[in-house]
């Protein structure tokens, strides 16, 4: 399971390298450091970060908020505008680019954590609008963020093993742990790439890429035996090339 990743723009080096700090103390993977508008492009597009803190003040004629208009229309990410000016006319002007939380300098490690958090909830709840569920979740960058608690987790797909329907729950399996997410298979199969996720079972559905052999009633996936309904071998095998 990877850790989120947090890109960094931010013109004061020293203030860049605390923030640093302080996200890899909470757990975070963090990107190399942007101090301009044209690092923040090369660095989305090298790191591709989960979630980005935006500094308004910006070195060169492109500031912070010209970056989150090109950030909303581009790449899509979530972002938190971090600034020591919060007069009217800059707060007004960043308003413009709805920003999922606003960070004003000096704050706390714990404001910074709570922002963070709070900038997951709302970018899944965007993504979310019509899915009624306890458990947020959302995609980026070829990962599934799940929310367990206060705090989300990013699961990479290719690191999913298998997803089990448990009456109104589905348990993801990966590699080294497993999650509960409070929602129906048929919905949470919407996530999911048809061509890697393949039903086997009305109960189980298997990432194609982690099968290790197959019978003609079960599957092994990590030493783990999963039944085959008659209704999904045929298709199997043809996934497979094994028909």
């Amino acid at each position: 399971m990877s850790k989120i990743k947090i890109g960094i723009v931010e013109d004061e080096a020293i203030i860049a390298d605390n923030l640093s700090n302080i996200l890899t103390q909470l757990g975070y993977n963090v990107a190399e450091p942007a101090a301009s508008y044209a690092e923040a492009i090369t660095m989305i597009e090298t790191e591709k970060p989960d979630l980005l803190l935006l500094d308004i003040q910006l070195k060169g004629k492109k500031d912070g908020i010209d970056l989150a208009m090109k950030i909303k229309e581009d790449y899509r990410l979530p972002f938190i505008f971090l600034t020591a000016n919060a007069d009217a006319a800059t707060v007004q002007r960043a308003k413009q680019t709805m920003p999922p939380a606003y960070l004003v300098k000096p704050f706390t490690k714990d404001d910074l954590f709570t922002s963070i958090e709070i900038c997951l909830h709302n970018s899944a709840n965007n993504k979310n609008e019509k899915q009624e569920t306890e458990t947020a979740n959302y995609i980026i960058n070829n990962a599934i963020f799940i929310k367990e608690g206060h705090h989300f987790h990013k699961v990479n797909f290719s690191d999913i093993l298998y997803l089990e329907s448990e009456h109104v729950y589905v348990q993801v399996h990966t590699t080294d742990r497993k999650f509960l997410v409070r929602t129906s298979m048929q919905q949470y199969l919407t996530h999911f790439d048809e061509k890697k996720f393949f039903r086997i079972h009305r109960s189980y559905v298997v990432n194609l890429d982690q099968v290790q052999s197959v019978s003609s009633e079960h599957l092994t996936i990590k030493g783990i035996e999963l039944p085959i309904g008659k209704t999904y071998q045929e298709e199997l095998l043809s996934r497979l090339r094994l028909g």
